[in-house]
């Protein structure tokens, strides 16, 4: 489809929410960096040729607990300067009051995605963002290393840490002193939140808080699991690791220092770019089972949407950017340039995403595996919960305090914060 055919149909879908077609300056916040926000501008860019607007990126901090402060700051002062926020799919039942129900303008629209997705963007009946890409993270390993030592891809995660040290311990003696078995996202922010909770579900022990909003996460597979995690630190991962969030465990992975690294699709291609050191050297598979009953594996479920700010000057020429960013047309480049897991289930059995970016088909089997962090349960609390918990397991990762320790006072203050809500 052209990109004016496109436009056109947008059109006509924001006139049946009752909005005229006309030139408007919009603004949008995006924490893309490098060639995400490349590709952000490059799209804006069609869609103001088409359409006559102009669109501002403003941009944001990487960390998305930063971005969620901003975020809360400016809609609590009903800023009108920003027309649409790049939103991660757990925030919707935080900051569903303050968006355009989207639900009669995407409605031709929304029974193409996942269904699961439509239903993490809908609080009380109202859409409040439309998805753009979702996530779901994976093992990256280094295949040529494997075959160097004869290993196969770690099931679990006590097989990752032993075949970890054996490759590092190896290569180290061959001469490269900057070698590490494993890089993860260790700083107290969202992304650990998302690396704990793998860990934890992954040894059976639970979601944090369960879909029934009954508090699960002080048990003993969970502290064995943060047990285990922290054991990696000043041995198969740096000491650095505690402060890595996902673009510094992807420069060491990328530099060809790290045998493992956990991670979003996004760092697929970049690992592939001219650039990097391990270009055709690595693959990915789902991440590690835990062990004991209940053993799985687990990827956290990730995603990215667009909504509409309730203050915005030109909501419907608003809409029609949030529409056309979360198009087929527009969530096909995505996929093919940054291999972002579409969120349209038609562009899976795409011959042109399966050409350019294989790994794209490929990742089914992890999303398969995906598991939702607890927004839906813990609704407008959700922050602070995530927040608690990253503490509890950033304490423990550091060595202050036992996992055991530290989850029973995770607990309380759990118990404390649910008080007669969820």
């Amino acid at each position: 489809m052209k990109i004016n055919k496109l436009l056109a149909g947008l059109l006509t879908s924001v006139a049946l929410v009752g909005g005229a077609a006309q030139a408007a300056e919009l603004s949008i916040v995006s924490g893309d960096t490098g060639n995400g926000l490349a590709f952000l501008r490059s799209q804006l860019d069609k869609f103001e040729a088409a359409t006559g607007n102009t669109v501002t990126v403003v941009p944001m901090p990487s960390s998305t607990s930063d971005q969620f402060g901003q975020y809360r700051l400016w809609l609590a002062a009903g800023n009108s300067d920003i027309d649409v926020y790049t939103t991660d799919v757990i925030w919707a039942p935080q900051l569903a009051e303050q968006f355009l129900d989207l639900t009669e303008a995407a409605k031709d629209v929304a029974g193409d995605h996942f269904p699961s997705i439509i239903e993490s963007q809908t609080v009380d009946g109202k859409l409040v963002a439309i998805p753009a890409y979702t996530d779901a993270p994976a093992l990256f390993y280094r295949k040529d290393l494997l075959e160097k030592y004869n290993k196969e891809v770690p099931k679990t995660w006590a097989e990752l840490k032993a075949t970890a040290q054996e490759i590092m311990d190896g290569e180290r003696a061959d001469g490269n002193a900057d070698m590490y078995g494993f890089v993860f996202q260790g700083n107290a922010y969202e992304g650990l939140t998302c690396n704990a909770l793998e860990w934890v579900k992954s040894y059976g022990g639970g979601q944090i808080v369960e879909a029934d909003g009954s508090i699960s996460i002080n048990n003993p597979q969970a502290a064995a699991a943060i047990t285990e995690a922290a054991s990696w630190i000043g041995t198969i991962s740096p000491e650095g690791n505690l402060a890595y969030q996902e673009e510094e465990s992807r420069g060491v992975w990328q530099l060809g220092n790290s045998v493992f690294m956990r991670n979003w699709p996004y760092a697929y291609a970049l690992g592939e770019g001219a650039d990097s050191a391990v270009a055709g050297k690595f693959d990915v598979a789902p991440l590690p089972a835990g062990e004991g009953e209940g053993a799985r594996s687990a990827a956290t479920l990730g995603g990215w949407n667009y909504a509409v700010s309730k203050y915005s000057q030109d909501p419907d020429e608003a809409i029609k950017l949030a529409l056309f960013l979360t198009s087929p047309e527009v969530q096909k480049e995505r996929a093919i340039q940054q291999t972002n897991l579409p969120t349209l289930v038609a562009l899976y059995d795409d011959a042109d995403i399966a050409k350019a970016a294989p790994i794209i088909p490929n990742w089914k089997e992890i999303f398969q595996n995906a598991v939702p962090r607890p927004s839906a349960p813990t609704k407008t609390d959700y922050n602070e919960v995530s927040s608690q918990f990253w503490s509890a397991v950033h304490n423990t990762l550091s060595g202050n305090g036992t996992a055991a320790e530290n989850l029973e006072m995770l607990e309380l203050q759990l118990t404390e914060l649910k008080g007669a809500g969820w």
